[in-house]
């Protein structure tokens, strides 16, 4: 492991209570190495010191598992996608920001792809917009996207990197129209017009790159831009869908989908934990997975496909839920195994 990232590991103990757990510079650790049980010591000193040595047998582990995590992370890609009660809950978005920062201290580029359905209905409504929605998508005239771009490129993209900045990370607010970051043609979903809703076509990755080369995470609110003669349309496009084609063509090594549930459920809606492609695709033909989960999974395996290592389809409601993902499956990447469900190839 890295001088440097072991530095940011020690303070990242010192954050946690623990004082001098281990120093790059053989600093001598004020927490005693033994612990020496007398047999003549009174049973509640036994028993505290049997508790100090369990203790620091977690904290051993723990320490563990988090550098195998940041060894396997550093340098590498992570995109998030985040939206959700992660998004509404003031508590939780601090959280989030919290961890995304964090991330960027260990050496981790991260992209985030933000949604905004809530906001944007309570301004549609705020402005008298009427909009209504065909096959759980919403119908996307020009007036309603004149609304979500404001809303999504405005105040929430703005909200989102300005708090990543203020819990100590680097970000900028863009749109997937700067720079023509999403690259879009109209979507033609079972014959519905669905106005300008868009279907990403390309990706302008140089940008993404270069901004995670300085350090920055780009904060990449889903309005994009069309292509060719339709260079000056907007279109609103799917945040889940935006997030995972910029993961694979990012070559990501993780895409993370923030979302309001436990993750993918069996049928006596147990959690389940690990998936390949080729289970989900078996899920879905059982009806095991059905309703609302089936474009999310379908989303992760999208990104699985175009080459991501690993699609987290994660409980956005558990606090701090990105940095216990991708930091508590130690140097194997596999998540946690209790924030939601991964999805191998």
């Amino acid at each position: 492991m890295k001088l440097c990232q072991v530095s940011i590991l020690s303070s990242f103990f010192l954050h946690i209570g623990v004082v001098n757990a281990f120093s790059p510079l053989g600093v001598t650790s004020s927490i005693p190495s033994v612990v020496t049980l007398s047999t003549t010591a009174s049973p509640s000193r036994t028993a505290a010191a049997t508790k100090t040595t369990t203790k620091l047998f977690q904290f051993a582990a723990d320490a563990i598992t988090v550098a195998g995590a940041v060894h396997s992370l550093s340098g590498q890609i992570v995109v998030v996608k985040y939206g959700g009660n992660a998004m509404t809950s003031p508590e939780l978005a601090k959280g989030f920001c919290e961890d995304i920062a964090a991330l960027q201290k260990l050496g981790v580029k991260v992209v985030v792809v933000h949604g905004g359905g809530p906001q944007i209905k309570s301004m549609l409504e705020k402005v008298g917009v009427e909009s209504r929605f065909e096959g759980g998508m919403r119908v996307s005239s020009p007036e309603v996207v004149d609304v979500a771009e404001m809303v999504l490129c405005g105040a929430v993209n703005k909200q989102i990197s300005s708090g990543i900045c203020s819990a100590g990370g680097t970000a900028i607010g863009i749109s997937g129209r700067d720079a023509n970051v999403l690259q879009c043609t109209k979507l033609i979903n079972d014959d519905v017009d669905l106005g300008n809703v868009g279907k990403v076509e390309e990706v302008n990755t140089k940008l993404l790159q270069d901004l995670l080369d300085l350090g920055i995470t780009p904060v990449v609110s889903p309005i994009g831009t069309g292509m060719d003669d339709e260079r000056d349309v907007a279109y609103n496009c799917n945040a889940d869908v935006a997030a995972g084609r910029i993961a694979g063509e990012l070559k990501a090594s993780r895409v993370l989908f923030l979302t309001d549930i436990a993750g993918v459920l069996d049928k006596e809606m147990k959690l389940l934990k690990e998936l390949s492609v080729e289970d989900v695709e078996g899920l879905i033909e059982d009806e095991t997975i059905t309703g609302g989960m089936i474009p999310k999974v379908t989303y992760a395996m999208d990104a699985i496909k175009l080459g991501v290592g690993f699609a987290f389809i994660t409980d956005g409601r558990v606090p701090h839920a990105v940095i216990n993902e991708m930091l508590g499956g130690g140097e194997s990447g596999a998540g946690s195994g209790e924030g939601g469900t991964i999805i191998t190839n």
